[in-house]
């Protein structure tokens, strides 16, 4: 019998054990009360079991306040990993039953002050039920023509207000300084004043002739994104129509009925900004790992996966997005299903050493810059090249301030960037 194995990371001031027995009862077979048919047999096919716990250390608050026990004694709020199995019989291999069973119902368990899905092992017969990713890692470097070093991207920035045409003049300026990606911010989808339809007609003529010239094909992801799946898909349809390559996907807003409909008829690169995700994990001891959340989208076709990046902006520390570089890294089945991550985030080439020598000198990565290329002082063009000589130096081992001596566009970014960071 196949499995899917849930690890949870639970807290409880009660007995560890019996809410281990608690969550997988009730969230298969059992409910609040012994009920007629739930039979030895019953459970012996469909109830989730537990198969380990492991201990960790306790705390002295809860993690949900109003959990708090009141009591004249001090009570320490027990915590464990535990691993619960469901049978792929009970669950199928559908992802709508698989959070509905396994995800959901978990948080709303009285008796738990705190809890966190932290893993997830999904059998192969689950995995071969989805497309997985159409190009990948693979794929977006052949489109790109990239090999052998990080692609370089920048979003068009001011995010919102741009015309059009300004969206095209910015475009020109970064294909001609030899930038590998162009993404829309994922705020941008088909706003009154720089329709997506636009949008396409006035960038795309400028990377046609841009490729024409140099033979380069840039990247240039296209803000597609909408509740409605026929809106999305005509959407999609109208940049590949265009020749356009690729497409930013809000995923949280689609959820995973609109992925899957995108991703079975998807003719672009589906690059997955993955805004509300911090709703979901920003607490420890709350919510999802990033390692359960990115199988799902991986799952449902995800090509190009952002991950923050070493000295974010936002709140994640390098940990996390060193072991969120990890887990994209780590196939699913093979290297095909492989996500392209993402390196963004507050980045302007200044964290480009120790994103190399952290992630375990990688450079399959595309690393995004915003503000650390539109805001160089010397224009976009001069952020591009800063960057890409960052990268020439870390992995040449030289330090940025001696490659800066002949790179004027580093020591540019240095000045500007170097004490403060990109915000």
């Amino acid at each position: 019998m196949a499995f899917i194995r849930l690890t949870y990371r639970i807290e409880t001031p009660g007995d560890v054990r019996r809410m281990a027995d608690k969550i997988a009862s009730d969230q298969t077979t059992g409910t609040f009360v012994p009920v007629p048919g739930e039979t030895p047999d019953l459970k012996a096919r469909c109830a989730a079991r537990v198969v380990a716990i492991r201990d960790l250390e306790p705390y002295a608050e809860p993690t949900y306040p109003q959990d708090r026990v009141t009591s004249s004694d001090p009570r320490p709020y027990k915590r464990a990993d535990i691993d619960v199995d469901f049978p792929l019989e009970v669950v199928g291999t559908d992802i709508a039953a698989l959070t509905t069973i396994a995800f959901g119902g978990v948080f709303s368990v009285r008796g738990l002050s705190g809890v966190r899905i932290v893993d997830m092992k999904l059998p192969e017969e689950f995995i071969r039920a989805y497309p997985r990713p159409q190009f990948g890692i693979a794929g977006s470097r052949r489109v790109s023509g990239v090999q052998g070093r990080p692609l370089i991207g920048s979003i068009i920035k001011p995010a919102l207000g741009l015309s059009p045409e300004d969206v095209a003049t910015v475009t020109k300026e970064l294909v001609e300084a030899g930038v590998d990606f162009i993404k829309d911010d994922e705020k941008m989808m088909n706003p009154g004043y720089a329709p997506l339809e636009a949008r396409v007609k006035a960038v795309m003529p400028v990377l046609k002739n841009h490729e024409q010239k140099t033979g380069k094909t840039v990247l240039y992801a296209f803000g597609i994104s909408s509740a409605d799946p026929d809106t999305m898909l005509r959407h999609h349809d109208l940049v590949a129509d265009a020749g356009g390559t690729t497409a930013v996907i809000n995923i949280n807003a689609l959820g995973y009925g609109g992925m899957m409909y995108l991703r079975k008829r998807s003719r672009l690169i589906l690059h997955a900004h993955r805004s509300q995700w911090d709703m979901l994990t920003r607490h420890p001891d709350l919510g999802l790992e990033f390692s359960v959340y990115q199988q799902l989208w991986r799952l449902l076709g995800v090509d190009q996966f952002q991950i923050n990046g070493i000295g974010a902006k936002y709140w994640e520390p390098d940990e996390s997005f060193l072991k969120s570089f990890h887990d994209c890294m780590t196939p699913l089945l093979d290297d095909s299903d492989r996500p392209l991550p993402v390196v963004g985030s507050g980045q302007w080439g200044g964290q480009a050493p120790e994103t190399y020598a952290r992630n375990g000198k990688s450079t399959d990565l595309l690393y995004l810059g915003g503000g650390g290329i539109m805001g160089h002082p010397g224009g976009p063009g001069a952020g591009v090249r800063a960057i890409a000589q960052s990268w020439e130096a870390a992995v040449s081992g030289i330090p940025l301030e001696t490659y800066a001596r002949d790179h004027k566009e580093l020591a540019q970014s240095i000045e500007a960037f170097g004490k403060t960071g990109v915000s």
